[in-house]
């Protein structure tokens, strides 16, 4: 499959984030560390999976800079890195059809918004 590649280390950053964010669970473990730090078994208690597949779920994750992790005697912490999804979200919103501006812009000229 070819890779599309704007040469920049942003474009390889942002096809690291959303590779680690195209597993469903790997999104949920996000999901669950908007609601705080969690140690690996935390995260991992939902899941019918082995501990070391969690740990590279995890690890996929922190390579992506979209959480961090802290090691405290025998119990690793995992946390969300604050604005981690910043760079996704702006590509993402780079990128809407312009259909979708359009409307946006009519709704918000009928509602008394910004146009």
């Amino acid at each position: 499959m070819p890779k599309y590649s704007a040469g920049t280390d942003d474009a390889a950053d942002l096809d690291r984030m959303f590779r680690a964010l195209a597993d469903s669970t790997r999104r949920a473990m996000v999901s669950r560390l908007t609601h705080g730090p969690a140690s690996v078994s935390q995260l991992a208690e939902p899941f019918d999976v082995a501990l070391p597949t969690v740990v590279q779920h995890l690890r996929m994750l922190e390579d992506a800079q979209i959480v961090s992790s802290e090691k405290v005697g025998r119990v690793r912490t995992y946390q969300l890195v604050p604005d981690a999804l910043v760079p996704a979200n702006a590509w993402i919103v780079a990128h809407r059809r312009p259909q979708e501006r359009q409307l946006d812009r009519l709704g918000n000229q009928l509602t008394g918004g910004p146009s």
